[in-house]
């Protein structure tokens, strides 16, 4: 039994440190602030708009959920945006692009702290070209969260 037990744990272990295939492993930049909810969503939109981006949707799901009933529910924010410049340069140089398009940040309050995330674009892939556009497009996107949270 022990053997088995070992056996097993040494296999998930192996399993778990496999390495993943270049371009499939999604990272996310994420930050924390005490600055209010509202100020900071705000902020969001400002640094968006001042970035060349236009807001393609915005989702107030905890604005929902409380309208339909639920007081007390915090608030969740997605917002989507996309800069068709930006947009065609990424689709030519990879049409499978696409999956990551557009930019998306979420909000949400956890324990009195605003939380803000974003996904960022894989710079592991085979073309050495599209890695060095999304390393340039993930500083971008970092430096709209970091704009909105800060004091």
């Amino acid at each position: 039994m022990i053997r088995q037990f070992v056996a097993f744990s040494c296999l998930l272990l192996i399993t778990g440190c496999a390495p993943q295939p270049p371009g499939e492993f999604i990272p996310y930049y994420q930050v924390e602030t005490s600055k209010p909810y509202d100020e900071v969503l705000a902020e969001l939109e400002v640094a968006i708009a001042e970035n060349n981006f236009r807001i393609t949707g915005h989702s107030r799901i905890g604005k929902v959920i409380r309208d339909r009933g639920t007081k007390d529910f915090p608030d969740y924010d997605t917002i989507q945006f996309c800069n068709l410049t930006h947009a065609k340069t990424l689709l030519l140089m990879s049409p499978h692009s696409v999956r990551h398009m557009p930019c998306n940040v979420v909000m949400y309050t956890f324990r009195d702290k605003t939380i803000v995330s974003t996904h960022l674009l894989p710079t592991g892939t085979e073309n050495p070209e599209l890695n060095q556009f999304s390393t340039e497009m993930n500083t971008l996107l970092k430096q709209i969260v970091d704009f909105a949270v800060e004091q």
